[in-house]
């Protein structure tokens, strides 16, 4: 049996398996630097597979590294594994059916990696969606876990099939205001009023949109604004996104709102302070030529062609950190049968549905073969690490 039947075969084998797996991390939804249930069921499975995992890596607790490798000379291919959920919603993205799907791949294509050579990891990394500890591939990243990787790869579930697109840039932020309390009617003199320059703040923020990019989208909450009415506010709070098509405009974004922030203390006595509430999301870098790659294979695993679009994507993923090192993936691959907006119910009733669930072996064969011609054509791989580095040197 050829190594790519013996992928396939593998794969369908173990669907019931990773199917199961899906559905139970759908049914244990957990947000960021909380999803034990999901850690657990996945890096079990990769030890059952016959991987070496170590958890609570990089920062995160929930986070994982799974490690195989052949002891034949060949390159280091990380397979991404994502499995939070929404706060209040679930599992709106269908990062159960992600998690699952880069699982299989990694244990499929390790049926053949021996004869083949190479090295095979899957890093579990929590809190795509942000949130508590968020968006742990900046810290993969940081500390070292792609300085000695050749490529990355993932599939996204959606509702299409479409190559990995460009996206933006994101920076979150807490913007925090201390003042000095005192009695709103007695002695209003005697207090520094955190709120006012906090309003001051958000206002000004408000005045520069004027004066940006069409890239950037700002968005941001009050989260405390005092205690009582006739208590002048000492501590004030509000979280921010800040987004841009690219790293230096986000940049210099983030250092006009510094500036704003100063002026506010400065106009009110308060003390300032604006500080990232996570790690900071890069923008995604495609290599399309990596992308036909993977298209390649769908195309003949599905009988269907995946799409490739020259735009960019309002919304960021930290898989554009990764991007900003290796040649990384990130395609879709459609879960339903109707447009369907992500983090609603409906994509929720999607991440469960046989649909959803089928396209876990899909999408891991597909994941599974595009490494495996990786592994098999060095020139190959030469070529779409060559391009890569273009695409991020011209972005």
């Amino acid at each position: 049996m050829s190594a790519r039947d013996t992928i396939c075969a593998y794969a369908d084998r173990q669907e019931s398996v990773y199917r199961q797996i899906a559905l139970d991390i759908h049914e244990h939804p957990e947000v960021s630097n909380y999803e034990f249930y999901a850690c657990e069921r996945l890096s079990k499975q990769l030890e059952a597979e016959g991987f070496s995992v170590t958890t609570d890596v990089a920062g995160h607790r929930t986070g994982f590294s799974a490690v195989y490798k052949s002891g034949k000379p060949g390159p280091v291919l990380v397979f991404l594994a994502e499995y939070d959920a929404l706060i209040g919603l679930g599992h709106g993205c269908g990062h159960n059916l992600f998690g699952a799907t880069s699982c299989l791949a990694a244990a499929s294509l390790r049926q053949v990696i021996d004869g083949v050579g190479g090295e095979i990891r899957v890093y579990g990394t929590p809190g795509e969606e942000g949130g508590e500890n968020g968006s742990a591939k900046g810290s993969f990243v940081r500390e070292g876990f792609f300085s000695d990787v050749d490529a990355a790869l993932c599939v996204h579930p959606g509702d299409r099939n479409e190559a990995s697109s460009k996206n933006i840039a994101c920076a979150p932020m807490d913007i925090e205001f201390w003042g000095k309390p005192s009695h709103a009617a007695v002695a209003p003199e005697k207090g520094i009023n955190a709120l006012d320059a906090l309003i001051l703040t958000y206002n000004g923020i408000n005045a520069l949109r004027q004066h940006v990019t069409p890239d950037v989208r700002i968005h941001g909450i009050i989260t405390h604004g005092g205690d009582a009415p006739n208590i002048v506010p000492a501590y004030a709070s509000a979280k921010f996104y800040f987004r841009a098509a690219a790293v230096p405009t986000l940049e210099a974004l983030c250092k006009r709102i510094e500036n704003i922030v100063e002026g506010a203390a400065l106009m009110t006595g308060a003390k300032g302070s604006m500080k990232p509430s996570q790690n900071r999301v890069d923008n995604m870098v495609p290599t399309p030529s990596f992308d036909a790659v993977y298209g390649k294979e769908f195309e003949q695993l599905s009988g269907e062609s995946i799409r490739f679009s020259s735009g960019c994507g309002i919304g960021s993923s930290d898989v554009g950190n990764v991007s900003q090192q290796v040649p990384t993936i990130q395609p879709t691959i459609c879960i339903t049968d109707k447009p369907t907006p992500w983090h609603t119910e409906e994509s929720k009733a999607a991440s469960k549905s046989e649909k959803g669930l089928a396209s876990i072996v899909l999408g891991a064969k597909t994941l599974a073969l595009t490494a495996l011609d990786l592994i098999d054509d060095p020139d190959l791989l030469r070529q779409i690490k060559e391009d890569h580095a273009k695409q991020v040197k011209d972005q």
